[in-house]
């Protein structure tokens, strides 16, 4: 049959309509491409800008490895679970916390990572989220391309380790951010968890329950509302105190997509958002939740099998995961054991062995937590502190740390809303064994041989068995509210919150004295009594607080010690010293090593004050020392041990303190003001002890002050170790120096402000 033109061409017409919308949607599928620009400014701080969230994520992982790409890089390798390859089996590693062996720390990670969970998981966030990690992969991968192999930093050139990225690696790097104040913490003890027959390593016998405050996870936030501030609007100090090493140390930055969001802060490695800041509304901060994230079961085994345990009476068998370890003299295959509750535990200083007759496992509730960014990415785009709370509460997303905000209008915000496990005080106590009451104050210990010890399950819960946001504490208030570590039960003491579930801190008791330096300094500055102009908070006064360097510790003791050893002959010199100290922890401050070495053993002395916690005035009590008898003998005893230490030491008593407590960048030694929260100073500076002095370990990282002007947010900060690990980096240690002259960046946050503070040509990126 003969077909005319116009037939022809109808027959086309109809053969191609199907495939019109396949190819018109094929052209729309085509990927966008990656596009950021990264402007720095004083101290080498990124302003990221971007079209869209991908290109957001995109400049963040390329601004961020400029500055430590040896340092991420590792930790890919780390969570990767091939350590032991790259760096050998005697070596140990960090995460922030004790030291963990690298054969541990890979049998941990390869155990408790299920990457095609992580998968299963990523896929249920949003969108947003998932092009967040989509362009920080790439933004990584670009400038390892960018800087070939000889381009890498000396510190990690040529190393095997140092590779490009995929998506594993990061859903794997935020699983171990929502495990940072849980199972983490407990990596070794989970690692070589064994049945009684299993021989163990030596150094098993050495493990022993972390202590958090010792970690380097704290923090202070305070928030001012209209009340209290003097021009009527919102201020926020946030202080959090984290470690000085390793992915834990927080990044300064600022994202822009125009009409989207802008928001400035820092954050930590691997988050492609600012996890700490503020935008032109609110800002915000956090500071570690006293909650417990985490429970341990006591099981009790089946007589005839250390490797099954006892449920209501039936007998259950242990899961087990065999994981081979690469080594550079071969392959090791390790078994963890896994209960219905989670893995075994170790943890034998603590009392927590495997025997015949009972075992420990440990649940954490932020496992499989892939909430984290999309509740972050709410507060980002927040505009007032109600915005704040609904994020925190609706997506139950925020791990281990307490939210406090403020906003334009004058609102201060503390949500303690974390993930934490469904279990009430009545559920404690029933369920409590043997060993629930000595480790009270650091876990929570519960019955594993009754299935209703288990965590109990509520609807609407983004996962089973975590507790609901309204049985957790939120505040909103127009004075302050403020935060130290200790419980949301004295968030601020003109109205004590009720008493909630033991798992989410202790209530009605007493306070730290970091928690009572802060309420008493802000007391001081609303009376007017701190020596500071005017009697409400203010940029340059709030500055002032967060760097007074004062300890609580020594106003409540210095003045009686002295009585103690005015007439002894053996402590006159220190005594001398002490009665000239200012009192405080700055670089000049002289005589305050002493009082540091003696309130180590000092703050140990039990029924050392006359005036005990009382619940009608718990910011100020316990207090008043005690000046007779054997407390006076034991305090004597310890200042003259303090003496004889700092001699033998070769540290003179009336050394300053920025000489004793330094951190070394080259070859200059940098003063770092500041001292252990212990010793009642909001200032803080967890050292150890080095070959010539104290050597910072965690304490005061990113620390801001914001308020707002009709104009827009006034932000001043300081990252006290600086932005980048690699000692070639100009920001290796500029924000270092700065911090040990208290000398605060005033933060470009407008683009006219931008443009004044940069340093150095845009750069521009596409691919």
């Amino acid at each position: 049959m003969r077909i005319g033109t116009r037939g022809l061409m109808a027959t086309l017409i109809t053969l191609a309509s199907p495939l019109t919308p396949l190819m018109a949607s094929q052209a729309q599928a085509k990927p966008r491409p990656l596009e950021a620009e990264i402007t720095r400014t004083t101290y080498g701080i990124p302003h990221i800008t971007a079209r869209n969230w991908k290109g957001i994520g995109y400049g963040v992982g390329y601004a961020y490895a400029q500055d430590n790409l040896c340092m991420l890089a590792e930790d890919f390798i780390t969570m990767a679970g091939q350590r032991a390859l790259h760096f050998g089996t005697k070596e140990k590693t960090s995460f922030g916390f004790d030291p963990v062996d690298n054969l541990a720390s890979d049998v941990f990670f390869k155990s408790q990572f299920d990457i095609e969970a992580l998968r299963k998981a990523h896929q249920q966030t949003s969108a947003t989220t998932r092009d967040l990690v989509r362009g920080y992969v790439a933004g990584y991968n670009r400038l390892l391309r960018d800087l070939g192999p000889q381009g890498v930093p000396a510190s990690c050139r040529g190393k095997a380790w140092v590779k490009p990225i995929s998506e594993d690696d990061m859903l794997r790097l935020m699983e171990k951010n929502a495990l940072r104040a849980g199972a983490l913490v407990l990596a070794q003890g989970i690692a070589y968890a064994a049945p009684p027959a299993v021989a163990k390593p030596e150094k098993v016998a050495d493990l022993s329950m972390p202590d958090m405050a010792e970690a380097g996870l704290g923090s202070n936030g305070w928030a001012f509302g209209a009340e209290t501030t003097a021009n009527g609007k919102g201020l926020i100090v946030g202080n959090p105190h984290f470690p000085w090493a390793g992915t834990s140390r927080f990044y300064q930055l600022h994202i822009t997509i125009p009409g989207v969001v802008d928001v400035m802060g820092a954050t930590l490695a691997g988050s492609p958002i600012p996890t700490i800041g503020f935008n032109k509304d609110i800002a915000w901060s956090h500071t570690v939740s006293a909650a417990k994230h985490a429970t341990v079961f006591e099981l009790t085994l089946d007589p005839t099998d250390p490797t099954r345990y006892m449920v209501d009476g039936k007998s259950e068998a242990m899961q087990t995961r065999t994981v081979s370890i690469e080594t550079a003299d071969g392959t090791l295959t390790r078994t963890v054991y896994v209960s219905r509750f989670g893995p075994l535990l170790i943890i034998p200083n603590a009392g927590l062995n495997w025997t015949n007759e009972r075992a420990f496992a440990v649940r954490d509730a932020n496992a499989g937590n892939n909430r984290l960014i999309d509740a972050w990415l709410q507060i980002n785009q927040a505009r007032s502190v109600e915005d704040i709370r609904n994020a925190v509460t609706s997506t139950l997303g925020i791990p281990w740390v307490n939210t406090i905000a403020t906003d334009r209008q004058g609102h201060a915000l503390l949500a303690d809303v974390t993930v934490v496990p469904n279990v009430s005080g009545d559920k404690i106590r029933a369920c409590a064994t043997a060993r629930s009451a000595p480790l009270a104050q650091r876990l929570i210990v519960l019955d594993g041989s009754k299935s209703a010890c288990d965590w109990d399950k509520v609807a609407g819960t983004p996962a089973p068995g975590l507790m609901p946001a309204q049985d957790q504490a939120v505040i909103i208030r127009r004075d302050y509210v403020a935060n130290s570590n200790d419980s949301y039960w004295l968030t601020n003491p003109k109205a004590p919150y009720r008493v909630l579930s033991p798992i989410l801190g202790s209530a009605e008791t007493a306070r730290s004295l970091r928690t009572r330096s802060g309420l008493i300094e802000i007391d001081r500055r609303l009376s007017g009594t701190d020596g500071l102009a005017g009697q409400k908070v203010d940029q340059d006064t709030a500055k002032a607080m967060a760097f007074a360097n004062k300890t609580l510790a020594g106003e409540l003791t210095l003045d009686s010690l002295i009585s103690l050893c005015v007439d002894q002959a053996d402590l006159a010199d220190a005594c001398a010293v002490l009665k000239a100290w200012d009192r405080r922890y700055d670089n000049d401050s002289k005589g305050a090593y002493l009082f540091h070495a003696f309130w180590e053993q000092a703050e140990r002395i039990q029924g050392k004050w006359a005036k005990p916690f009382d619940l009608n005035d718990p910011v100020h009590t316990p207090a008043d020392l005690i000046t007779t008898g054997p407390v006076a003998d034991q305090l004597r005893a310890a200042l003259k041990a303090a003496t004889e230490r700092l001699k033998s030491e070769n540290i003179a008593l009336d050394a300053p303190w920025g000489q004793v407590q330094f951190v070394t960048r080259g070859q200059e030694n940098i003063p770092i003001h500041g001292a252990h929260g212990n010793l009642g100073v909001l200032n803080v500076q967890v050292s150890d002890k080095g070959p010539r002095g104290l050597v910072p370990r965690s304490g005061t990282s990113y620390i801001q002050v914001v308020s707002f002007t009709d104009q827009g947010p006034v932000a001043d900060a300081i990252l006290s170790y600086s932005q980048s690990t690699d000692p070639d980096s100009p920001h290796y240690a500029d924000q270092t120096l700065a911090y040990a002259a208290k000398r605060w960046n005033r933060l470009p946050f407008t683009p006219a402000e931008i443009n004044a503070a940069r340093i150095g040509p845009t750069l521009k990126l596409r691919e």
